[in-house]
Formats: structure tokens, sequence, C-alpha cells
């Protein structure tokens, strides 16, 4: 992998896809390879059935090694369901040096001591350490505090969690894929780096994830991640409902889910769709209203996840959120003939390749720390 190439592996309820993918050039990606196969022992985004993951992520595997001609041993993994959570915690110090300057090892401090502060998480582990504001003596700081003088230092953080046997669960399957995990992110996070620029997250944007059996949102303002929802509903649960309503297979409920075939058809099937998705809409609505942004995010709405390829979800989310709203495409160049990465089905699996490198304000866990704990576990 000396070349510089990057993989991503997004293992969902449905679909285990991967992107392989070579940096030559700052934001610009070559795509060597996309693979998605069928999922399994996968449920609402957890893991149910290990063994039916490892076969699944293998499979994907041996096939993005045909079609790209390289050994796929390195990769980096999302994680999501409806385990993923978000908590907000606060943490103040006094500064250490005797002038009063904030170094870097005070910021350190400051953020440990809202991670202490933290309300207890049982059973889960801090996937993402995200600093959302500091403050020198009481006033709010723009950017970095390290320079500044005062004699407190707070920091507001936001951290990202999960359930450790998930977390493991997940890692094991793909060590034992024989794939050496260089580090994990959520999905939404993960997404967020395919499919949002600089200016949508400065000034408030939610990233919409509908996948077959979970809905993430995620809301970034002022470039970072401010909250994070994960419910368990999506587009596998729109196929339920036409097979149910029209009393038709799930096969062809999930053909007609995306392809009307009449303008008949095409009023039941929107009833039916509707239906759900305005349960899906009002619970991001509800979120939204929670943390204070509803119907306040000039760049509005961003879909991806396949419930984002459903005819005529921009102007529902439209007319349910009362925000602008578009259909997730990359924001980095692609240099590829491969028109279906395009798809935003496809934006966590590509975002794993982007972030791989990157990761300003947020600390994803490394080999050396979440992971090594959990391989030391593995037979």
């Amino acid at each position: 992998m000396a070349r510089g190439i990057v993989i991503g592996i997004d293992a969902g309820t449905s679909a285990i896809k991967i992107v392989i993918a070579e940096k030559r050039l700052p934001n610009e990606l070559h795509i060597l390879g996309t693979i998605q196969k069928a999922s399994s022992g996968l449920r609402h985004g957890y893991v149910i059935n290990s063994d039916a993951v490892t076969d699944a992520i293998s499979k994907t595997i041996k096939e993005a090694e045909h079609i790209s001609a390289l050994a796929v041993k390195h990769a980096y993994l999302s994680i999501g369901g409806v385990k993923l959570e978000a908590a907000k915690s606060k943490g103040t110090i006094v500064v250490s040096r005797a002038d009063n300057e904030v170094t870097e090892a005070d910021i350190k401090r400051a953020i440990t001591q809202a991670e202490s502060n933290l309300a207890p998480i049982i059973n889960r582990s801090i996937i993402h350490t995200i600093p959302l504001f500091y403050k020198v003596d009481g006033e709010m700081v723009l950017g970095q505090p390290a320079g500044m003088k005062g004699e407190k230092l707070e920091a507001e953080v936001l951290f990202v969690t999960s359930l450790n046997q998930h977390l493991s669960a997940l890692v094991k399957s793909a060590e034992m894929a024989d794939i050496n995990v260089d580090d994990i992110y959520a999905a939404p996070v993960a997404a967020g780096y395919a499919v949002l620029d600089k200016h949508q997250k400065e000034v408030g944007v939610v990233l919409i994830d509908i996948g077959a059996e979970t809905t993430s949102m995620a809301v970034f303002e002022e470039g970072s991640l401010l909250s994070l929802a994960v419910f368990p509903f999506g587009s596998a649960n729109i196929t339920n409902d036409i097979a149910l309503g029209l009393k038709i297979s799930l096969e062809e409920a999930e053909q007609l889910k995306f392809n009307y075939v009449s303008d008949n058809q095409k009023r039941k099937l929107t009833e039916i769709i509707e239906a759900r998705l305005d349960d899906i809409f009002e619970l991001v609505g509800n979120h939204l209203k929670k943390i204070g942004r509803n119907e306040l995010l000039p760049a509005g709405v961003v879909l991806i996840g396949g419930g984002a390829n459903l005819i005529e979800i921009e102007n529902f989310a439209k007319n349910s959120l009362k925000l602008p709203v578009k259909i997730g495409s990359p924001v980095i160049s692609l240099k590829t003939h491969d028109k279906q990465i395009q798809n935003p089905r496809w934006a966590t699996a590509l975002g794993l390749c982007v972030s791989g490198e990157k990761g300003p304000g947020l600390k994803p866990p490394s080999p050396s720390s979440i992971l090594r704990w959990f391989k030391s576990f593995l037979p």
C-alpha cells in the first residue's frame, strides 16, 4: 500500500461496500475499485452474528481484490447502528504556567476533565472526541486557546460513543477476514467528509443517512459535529410497507420503491412511502428542536444512503423540515470511470477514504488505544 492507497469498508445491514482509492493530489482521489455485496449478520446496524459478518466481509474483499488487482489487508472501518450516541460535557482546569499562558498540555487536561465529568457511560467506548468551544476566564475563544493568557480554561466537548460489544464484534469480524483496521469512524462523521464542504459545515447543515434499517442524522456547525442521533427506521421499512399494502413480494416492492410503472401505481406508492418518511422526518425534526436548530440551518439538509434515491424525497423532506434539501454527492475531485460512486449510497465508504488522513477537530481511536485493546481479546 506504499502508493498512498486508502480503503474504506462500510459494513451496513443490507450491504458491505468497499472503496479502494489512491491519493495523488490534495482533495483528489483516484478510485481504483468499488464493490458491493449482500451483508449478513447485522441488524439495525449492530452485529448479531460475527461469523456471518466475517463471511460477508471476506466475500466482498475477495471481489474487491479481483477488480482492483490489489491485496486488501488494511482498511478504515465505519461503525453505525442504533447504539451510536453522542453526549456533551464540560471540563474546567486551572492554567498550569506561572505566567498564565495556556499550553497544549492545558487543553488536553481540560478535554480529559470533560471526559471525567461525562455522565457514566456503562459498556460504551468513545469513538470521537470533538472540542466544540473553549473559554478563557469565562470569555469565549475563537479558535484554539493555546498562547492566550488567563487563570482558568474551560472546554465543552462532544463525545461520540458506541457499545463495547458491537465495536469489538465489528473489529473482530474484520480481523477474522484478514483485515487490519487502521481506524474506526462513526458512519455519519465519515460520510460528512465525502459530501459536505467546509462552508456547509461552518454555517450549519444536517446530514441525513437513510439506510436499510436505520436513519442517522449528524448536525454540523462552525466546522464541527454538533449533534448525532440514530433512529431504528430505514428504507427496508418502506419496502415492507409496500409489500403489505400492495400484497406483493418483497423483491417486487423493492423494485417499485424506486421505479413507478404507472400514474395510478404512483399515487398508491406515494401514500405508502410518504407515511413512513413522515415518521422518519418527524424524528429528525424533533431532534433538531431538542438542540435548538429546527429550521435554523442555512445549508439545509443533505440526504444520503439508499433511501436518498427515493423519487421526490427532496420535496418531501423540504416540506417536512422547512429547510433547503439536496441529495448528497462527492465534494472532492474523483478520477474514475465508475459512475456508481456518485450515488449517495456510497457516501460513507467514500468518506472513509477521504477521512483517512484528515480529522481536524476530532480524535478517532488509534491502533495504539481502542483497537489495540480489542485486538488483545482476539484469538
